[in-house]
């Protein structure tokens, strides 16, 4: 009788928010995969820029930032007004944040 190979564990992903550097960011186990910038505005959360490293691509990671960070600004009160293009797109699947979210207007390159 052969043994089975016990399933590989994905490793644990933690993200937290960076308020000194105005940016969420998210580790895979050890490795840093991705983060998400933003800008204080009184009342308000600015999504700037978003990347997940490229070895890290296909696999959530970046929707589970941007689901973390929406749902933190929102239980602190603010408003989102989402300039990163990763973080409108998350948006605009996302209907259940539409009472918070601003969009600004996009304009033709």
């Amino acid at each position: 009788m052969e043994a089975e190979a016990a399933p590989e564990v994905e490793p644990t992903l933690r993200i937290e928010n960076e308020p000194s550097a105005h940016r969420y960011r998210a580790w895979l186990g050890d490795e840093f995969a991705a983060y998400s910038e933003y800008e204080d505005e009184p009342g308000r959360m600015v999504f700037t820029h978003t990347v997940v490293r490229p070895k890290f691509e296909g696999r959530g990671i970046g929707s589970r930032l941007a689901k973390f960070a929406v749902d933190d600004a929102r239980a602190r009160g603010l408003r989102i007004i989402p300039v990163c293009p990763f973080i409108r797109s998350w948006l605009e699947r996302h209907h259940d944040y539409d009472s918070i979210v601003d969009f600004p207007e996009q304009t033709a390159d």
